[in-house]
């Protein structure tokens, strides 16, 4: 998702806000909706010269942000045998059972994933709530495709940076 919401917020401009002291308004984003997103809202704002400050009542601009949805859509296919649960073992005294399931035997397996991200702003001034200018609505999208063969895998197609291993 993160991929897909910078995309989106990538396309906001805010040339129109450049030296002027901002508050960033987010009572319409759901409060589910990735808090990145605003996160990279605040960083692309200051990026176009913009400056942020945590007092409405110290800027000269109020910037409101919405978005329109942040989630994913997955699709997995599956041709082989899937795990199947067989039960549970008691564990240790006082710890919860253990589930027992048996491996899955692939020959073939998908799992498609696509990211999408809505973002749009306006922003007007604080004194006077006469519009300065809107930006958006704009639609970030991100995708992963990972493929197995007979147990060998993943093969990923993807747009989203590969994670890092830990040192």
């Amino acid at each position: 998702m993160s991929t897909a919401a910078g995309d989106a917020v990538q396309q906001l401009s805010g040339e129109a806000l450049r030296g002027r002291t901002l508050f960033v308004d987010d009572t319409y984003m759901p409060a589910k909706d990735f808090p990145y997103l605003i996160g990279d809202v605040r960083a692309q704002l200051l990026l176009a010269g913009g400056q942020l400050v945590n007092d409405r009542e110290k800027a000269q601009v109020i910037v409101e942000v919405r978005s329109g949805g942040v989630g994913i859509d997955r699709y997995e296919f599956l041709l082989g045998i899937p795990s199947i649960p067989l039960g549970t073992v008691a564990a240790a005294a006082g710890a919860p059972p253990v589930p027992i399931t048996t491996p899955e035997l692939a020959l073939i397996k998908n799992s498609r994933q696509w990211g999408t991200a809505s973002i749009a702003l306006v922003a007007y001034w604080a004194d006077t709530g006469e519009i300065l200018t809107a930006s958006g609505p704009f639609v970030g999208r991100s995708h992963r495709e990972d493929w197995w063969f007979f147990g060998s895998g993943p093969k990923s197609i993807s747009d989203i940076p590969p994670t890092q291993p830990l040192e």
